[in-house]
Formats: C-alpha cells, sequence, structure tokens
C-alpha cells in the first residue's frame, strides 16, 4: 500500500514545523520532522511511502499534485499549521480529488481543532489530534484490510459514511519511542536532493535536524508542542540509538557542520544528558550540535556536553521580571537565568536567548528591563518577539478569556501578507503594534552595540565556520536589522510582528 505525506507549498521558506510557523526574518527553514518521522514508522511497517516537502523544494501546489497523481496513494496525509490552515485545506482537497485517495490532516492545528477543521474541509476523511505517527500507521493498517468507518482507531476525528463528524477516544501517549526510524535515515531516502537549504539561523549549515525525546514536563503556557502534540512527560529514545544516528550522518551527510537536537528540553533528564555526552566521546563523534535547554543546567553538565561536542543551546529566557515569568508558568527563577548564563560562559558553550515581550502583567518598564537583561547577559544572539498565541495553548485561552484577540477564526492573520510572524493579542495600553517597535528597536540596540560589535569581530576572525554562519544569517536578516519598520509594510488593518 501507498502513503503520500505531503508538507504542503505555501510561502516561499515557509516554516510549518517550528513552534511558531512562518517565514523568519533569518529565513530559517525547518525540516518537516514530525511528518518525516511518521513517514519513516510507516516505512519501516512495510508500506510504500513518498515524503513531499513544499517549502524545501519550493514547489508549488501543481507540481506536489503532479507527484501525488504519479505515485498513486491509496492514503495521503498533509501536515497543518495554524497559519497555514487555509492552505493546507486546499492542497489536501486537491490531492483527493486527484487521486481519489482517503485524505488526511495531521498535526498542530488539527490536535486543537479537529471538529472545525474538518467542517472547512469537505473534502478531507479526518484529522488526526496529537502525537499522530502510530496513528497514521493503525490508519494504514485499516485500509489495507479494506477499509470502512475507523471507528476502532484512536487518536481521530473522521467523517463518517453517513456525513457524520465522529471522535473516536485519545491515543495514550506511547511510551517507548524506541521503535521510531532514525529520521536521518528518513531524509536521506526522500529529502536528500534539497537537505542543504534546510537552514537555522542559530547553527551551522548545512544542519541535520533529529530529536532524541518527546515531550516535555514543563508547562509553559505559550509552548505549542507539549500542549498539542507531544504531550509533557518527557520520553527518551535509547542514547545508543541517538550517537548510531550522529555517525549515520557523519557518513551519509557529506560536508554537514552541525546536528540540532530538537527536542524541547534536552535537558530535562541531567542523567540520561550526561550519559549521552560521555557515549558521544567514547564513539568520538565529530560534527558539533546544538540543542534547546532551559536557564537551569549546572555547570558539570555544560562542560561534558561542552567537551561532547555542543556548540550552543537555545533557551527561553522571556523576561527579565519574575512576575511575568511566574504569570506564564515558566517555573524558573531570575537569579538560575543569571547563573546558567555566567556558567555557560565559563563551559565555553555559546547561547541564543530568546526574549518575548507581551505576556500578562508586562509593561513599558518591564519591556525595558528585559531589553537590559538581554544586554547584561549577552547571549550569543538574541531573538525578541511578540507573544504568539496558538489554539490549543493555554497562553491562547488567556487571550480569549481577556478579549485580547483580534480573531479566533481568521487563522490568515497570524501572519503578514509575505507570510512573517503576526501577533494577534491586543493589550489595552499595550497593543501589538508597541510591542512590534519594541521588538525592532531592542534588536538594533542589541545588535548593533559596539561592545557586541567587538565581540563577534573576535569571534569570527579565529572561527572560519563561526564566521560563515554569522555572514550568512546577518545577509538575510539585515534588512530587518535597518529597517525602522523591521523591513515590512503593514496591510491595511494588520501590523507585522517581530
Amino acid at each position: 500500500m501507498r502513503v503520500f505525506c505531503l508538507n504542503a507549498p505555501f510561502h516561499r521558506n515557509y516554516s510549518s514545523h517550528q513552534r511558531s510557523p512562518a517565514v523568519t526574518k533569518s529565513r530559517t527553514l525547518y525540516y518537516p520532522i514530525w511528518l518525516a518521522y511518521a513517514a519513516g514508522l510507516l516505512e519501516t511497517h512495510g508500506f510504500e511511502v513518498s515524503l513531499v516537502d513544499g517549502p524545501g523544494e519550493d514547489i508549488d501546489l501543481a507540481e506536489a499534485v503532479r507527484r501525488a497523481q504519479a505515485f498513486r496513494p491509496e492514503l495521503v496525509a498533509v501536515a497543518t499549521s495554524t497559519p497555514s490552515i487555509r492552505n493546507d485545506i486546499r492542497a489536501a482537497e486537491a490531492i483527493a480529488e486527484a487521486t481519489g485517495a482517503y485524505t488526511i490532516l495531521v498535526g498542530t492545528h488539527t490536535s486543537a481543532r479537529p471538529e472545525e477543521t474538518l467542517a472547512r474541509a469537505p473534502g478531507v476523511r479526518a484529522v488526526t489530534r496529537k502525537e499522530y505517527d502510530w496513528t497514521l500507521l493503525d490508519l494504514a493498517r485499516h485500509l489495507e484490510g479494506g477499509g470502512g468507518d475507523p471507528e476502532g482507531i484512536a487518536g481521530l476525528t473522521y467523517r463518517a459514511a453517513d456525513g457524520a463528524l465522529v471522535a473516536t477516544p485519545d491515543r495514550p501517549e506511547q511510551a517507548d519511542i524506541s521503535e521510531l526510524p532514525h529520521v536521518a535515515r528518513v531524509y536521506r531516502r526522500h529529502l536528500y536532493g534539497h537537505w542543504k537549504r534546510y537552514f537555522y539561523a542559530i547553527t551551522r549549515s548545512p544542519v541535520v535536524a533529529i530529536i532524541t525525546g518527546r515531550g516535555c514536563p514543563y508547562r509553559c503556557n505559550y509552548c505549542l508542542f507539549p500542549q498539542t502534540l507531544t504531550g509533557h512527560g518527557y520520553r527518551r529514545r535509547p542514547v545508543e540509538a541517538v550517537v548510531d544516528e550522529f555517525k549515520f550522518i557523519e557518513r551519509e551527510f557529506p560536508g554537514v557542520r552541525e546536528v540540532f537536537i530538537e527536542d524541547d528540553t534536552l535537558t530535562v533528564d541531567r542523567k540520561r544528558c550526561r550519559r549521552l555526552a560521555e557515549e558521544m566521546i567514547r564513539r568520538r563523534v565529530r560534527v558539533r550540535w546544538t540543542a534547546n535547554a532551559r536557564c537551569d543546567v549546572d555547570y558539570e553538565t555544560l562542560r561534558l556536553m561542552r567537551r561532547a561536542g555542543l556548540r550552543l543551546l537555545c533557551v527561553g529566557v522571556e523576561s527579565a521580571d519574575q512576575e511575568i515569568l511566574d504569570a506564564v508558568e515558566k517555573r524558573i527563577r531570575v537569579d538560575q537565568i543569571e547563573r546558567f548564563f555566567s556558567d555557560a560562559k565559563r563551559a565555553d558553550v555559546l547561547v541564543h536567548g530568546c526574549f518575548m515581550v507581551g505576556n500578562p502583567g508586562e509593561t513599558r518598564q518591564s519591556l525595558q528591563r528585559t531589553l537590559e537583561f538581554a544586554k547584561r547577559l549577552e547571549p550569543d544572539t538574541a531573538q525578541f518577539f511578540p507573544l504568539m498565541v496558538y489554539p490549543g495553548t493555554r497562553a491562547y485561552e488567556w487571550a480569549e478569556r481577556e478579549g485580547l484577540l483580534e480573531t479566533t477564526s481568521d487563522y490568515d492573520r497570524w501572519l503578514t501578507p509575505e507570510g512573517l510572524h503576526r501577533s494577534v493579542v491586543h493589550r489595552p495600553g499595550l497593543p501589538s503594534e508597541e510591542l512590534r517597535r519594541f521588538c525592532d528597536r531592542a534588536r538594533r540596540e542589541y545588535y548593533l552595540r559596539p561592545r557586541y560589535v567587538l565581540r563577534k569581530l573576535r569571534q569570527v576572525s579565529t572561527d572560519p565556520y563561526e564566521a560563515r554562519r554569522t555572514v550568512k544569517s546577518f545577509v538575510t536578516f539585515a534588512r530587518y536589522l535597518f529597517h525602522r519598520d523591521g523591513g515590512v509594510r503593514p496591510a491595511a488593518g494588520r501590523d507585522p510582528a517581530a
């Protein structure tokens, strides 16, 4: 049986598989990592799969439809995100009409709005809720066995034969994820012709992104994946399997400069994190790596990870105000953040700091305190952006409850006309346009300080790979950094976010 998995064409360089789906100002382009894992699991169980990434290959919908027709699938799975949902539905319906295949939508948006999505997509047969790898596998087996309404498959909302929308029970979290394939092998089979197009501004290029564990025990109210896909239990792949994948990447992706570990928080389990580092050292992993973490990693763990090839940690600082951190359920203290940055510098680990404005309790004074905090912490790179809320998160529920959303159903408005992030949260006394202007100013003040410029010049003069990464990121980002309006002219009634 053949399964066609599509990350639908949309804006050029649109990343549907990132935590805030959009075209970024750095032109970051994410791998379709969740869809790739699902495709790999299907292949592991004997299904013939075609994985097509529209933005990754820079193809249009007509080409995606042509490929689907040539492949002749019985099942089609199309990934979704909130800002692209109308486009995703259009793509799914076009392929369903062209192939006659059973067509299903998967991803973060369908998890948050299953009935609404299916009601808006009359040409689509079903949507998934939460983690969808094993749901797709069960559905493929069901269709291969003769089909009929998939009432026995957990995690589905489907259109029954009589037209009614039916929700099956939720799928329990898959505690053992060791069965998941090495996603790098999936990339090698399906995306290898264009793998060097994938670009993460904080990593060296070319880069390969993988996941070593799913879920996050922390409950930050804005974080998309744990609340819509993976849940709050951190489920780990075996350390040996992760290092096997690193060695495969070294062999099969000539010229790779970095691996990005895309777990929400790699350092949740410190003991396992140290075992991973020790296994990398023992097996002489050569490729450098970057990971997501929290600002609470101890110095000894940082130092060991650095020995194992860690180059940079991406962390969410969010705010300098403890009250705001508490309001978003960050469960971290300002003094922990300060100590982490000090320890990271001692361990020679670079840090990308994310600062998010517009949360509950935000004021003009707290905005300025956060900017000054960023300057004191001195991350290698810093990101300032307004609060982005997505259906399925408690941050969205808060904004909806407080009447702060400018729209709850026009999902196109989560993006600017050119596909950049756009906040739809309007707070009395601190409108989103003001937050956007603050983010633009914060970036200019942070990056154009003589102290920062001199530090970067010293860094790139001694590290040719870092010089290459910095130049590439700067070239794509410069027009937003120097333009007083962030490089984007707002459309009527719209204000581009950071």
